[in-house]
């Protein structure tokens, strides 16, 4: 592991009435421990994981791309600043890393194959190009197949967003791969039951205040879909 734990400090929230240090899940939770190396936030939307994903990515100096279009006339001034309430414990010293979101991947990508026309072995170190001739699905895991070669910390929004259970699938053999050369850590953002099944990895729930950890059986994502499975003419019919 890169990082084996991240710490609230509470002291430090600039406000306890303003998104996200308003949120009680953070107000009582003060530590997340990374034992092994691939973690997974899951919870209901509006839960606070991807805002935590974004303040451990900022914490930890990795750049974050932003689509700057569409910007708010309002903002909140304390949104983006939880990364200043937490302490990172980096294992052995801080490592370089990448922060992907689906949200934001496709204009992401084509602005990479604009830099591509002018430096081609710029879009080599991402994934050969172009990107707009693949389907997002496709380019997704582009991207994942070279990036996440490279030894680092690497975080992920929602990786699914794209990916057919095929694809899915694919992540975890890739991600299995890239595990056993031991110089990765993954923490993962995902509303997925297959991706969230990735052996040896630990869930952390958001739906609970303080975060806390559960097993895979145990979580709404398998068991909404084992039930829905097992008896989907009853579901359906209830429509």
């Amino acid at each position: 592991m890169h990082i084996s734990s991240i710490c609230l400090q509470h002291e430090r929230f600039p406000s306890l009435d303003c998104y996200p240090f308003n949120l009680e899940i953070f107000q009582k939770t003060e530590e997340i421990e990374f034992t092994c190396p691939v973690t997974f936030f899951i919870g209901e939307n509006g839960t606070g994981k991807s805002t935590l994903l974004r303040a451990i990515a900022r914490r930890c100096n990795i750049h974050i791309w932003e689509e700057h279009e569409g910007r708010r006339d309002q903002s909140n001034p304390y949104e983006d600043l939880l990364h200043k309430s937490l302490e990172v414990c980096w294992t052995n010293g801080e490592v370089t890393g990448s922060f992907f979101a689906s949200e934001i991947f496709r204009h992401f990508t084509e602005v990479l194959d604009i830099w591509g026309a002018a430096d081609p072995e710029c879009v080599k170190y991402f994934g050969n190009g172009p990107f707009v001739m693949k389907s997002h699905g496709q380019s997704h895991m582009t991207f994942f197949d070279t990036r996440f070669r490279r030894r680092g910390l690497y975080l992920l929004d929602e990786p699914e967003n794209a990916l057919s259970p095929k694809m899915q699938l694919a992540l975890l053999r890739l991600l299995a791969g890239l595990v056993r050369r031991g110089d990765v850590q993954f923490i993962i953002v995902t509303h997925s039951p297959i991706i969230l099944a990735f052996p040896q990895s630990k869930i952390y729930r958001f739906d609970t205040s303080p975060i806390q950890r559960i097993s895979y059986e145990d979580t709404d994502y398998y068991q909404v879909y084992r039930d829905f499975l097992n008896n989907r003419a009853e579901y359906l019919e209830n429509l």
